[in-house]
């Protein structure tokens, strides 16, 4: 029976030797990553469209757009076409990704930035326009481990507590390290897939002061007045809208029209104050932007002279503005 097998398969791979070369070589070209990414000119995302406010019609002159960068997995058919498409920039994978880590593992992660990235954007627009919301839970997501944590804890736990104290952020976890000593064990509540898990921690010395070598996200649940869904893409990721979707939600519930008729166009992420967080790849965005004619870019203000240069280099005709704060950048729209 098993030579009857061994002669079918033979045969068969003697009279389609050529296919199957061929196979080989298609699976090769388009399935096989080198490790690099190509980062290639985005485009944008006009938030009025994803933003549904319960009870209230879109009555915006203009549009708030998000603008985005394209990352490519470096496979050969892709590396090939950036050396021929102008700013399709090859990067080694190990620059945008953590030691062991993949750009799966990346993108993931990524997710729940965004996620974190709506939920301030959210809180941040309802406070600003004097709007009813109430937080009803905050999770602490654990999102990095370092190589030389010693400890028992897993990527995305939900960290409860911290020798029985609730830390509500990464600075309060800190503060309390730096009261302990070297060596010491600390006792960590967590939630691992829907169980009560007890983790410890080993605290060590670096340069830094003591640590116990994790960081964690925080994302919220709340109830807000009126109702909003905010709807993403299952391509999208990352906090890098943050800004955007803070201005974006902020015109949607306010009786002010901050658009004025124009196209808007940003990056930046932001958190739960307002403060705005430079981002990677302005020029990307920046590029991207100025095909959908945007009129108006605002970025970080840490992200403004290489804004710029951009501007300058490929002759782009936008009004470029750099903010630090929430607040900056809706003045702005509001004085101009």
């Amino acid at each position: 029976m098993f030579s009857k097998i061994y002669d079918s398969i033979k045969n068969f791979i003697i009279n389609n030797y050529k296919f199957l070369i061929a196979w080989i070589i298609i699976v090769v070209l388009f399935f096989y990553e080198l490790p690099y990414v190509i980062y290639t000119p985005g485009g944008i995302v006009n938030l009025e469209e994803r933003i549904v406010v319960d009870g209230e019609e879109d009555v915006t002159a203009g549009s708030l757009n998000m603008s985005y960068v394209s990352l490519v997995k470096g496979t050969i058919p892709m590396l090939l076409l950036s050396f021929v498409i102008p700013n399709w920039d090859i990067l080694p994978s190990e620059e945008i990704t953590r030691e062991d880590e993949s750009v799966d593992d990346l993108l993931e992660l990524e997710k729940l930035y965004m996620t974190s990235s709506i939920d301030n954007a959210t809180i941040l627009a309802f406070r600003e326009a004097g709007k009813e919301l109430n937080i009803t839970r905050e999770v602490n997501n654990i999102v990095y481990i370092a190589d030389e944590a010693k400890t028992d804890l897993e990527m995305y736990d939900e960290l409860l507590s911290v020798d029985g104290k609730n830390l509500a952020t990464i600075d309060e976890l800190k503060a309390y390290v730096n009261t302990l000593n070297e060596g010491d064990t600390v006792s960590i509540l967590v939630n691992r897939d829907g169980k009560e898990k007890e983790c410890s921690a080993k605290i060590y010395n670096t340069t830094d002061g003591l640590k116990v070598g994790i960081s964690f996200l925080t994302t919220y649940e709340y109830e807000t007045i009126p109702k909003i869904e905010v709807t993403t893409k299952n391509s999208e990721s990352g906090s890098s809208g943050g800004l955007m979707l803070s201005l974006a939600i902020y015109n949607a519930i306010a009786d002010e029209d901050i658009t004025k008729g124009r196209t808007i166009v940003g990056t930046g992420t932001i958190d739960i104050n307002g403060s705005v967080g430079d981002i990677d790849g302005v020029k990307y965005k920046l590029l991207g932007a100025s095909k959908k004619n945007a009129e108006i870019f605002l970025c970080p203000i840490n992200n403004y002279e290489e804004a710029i240069e951009v501007k300058e280099e490929f002759n782009l005709d936008i009004d470029i503005y750099g903010v630090a704060t929430f607040k900056e950048a809706l003045e702005y729209l509001m004085n101009n």
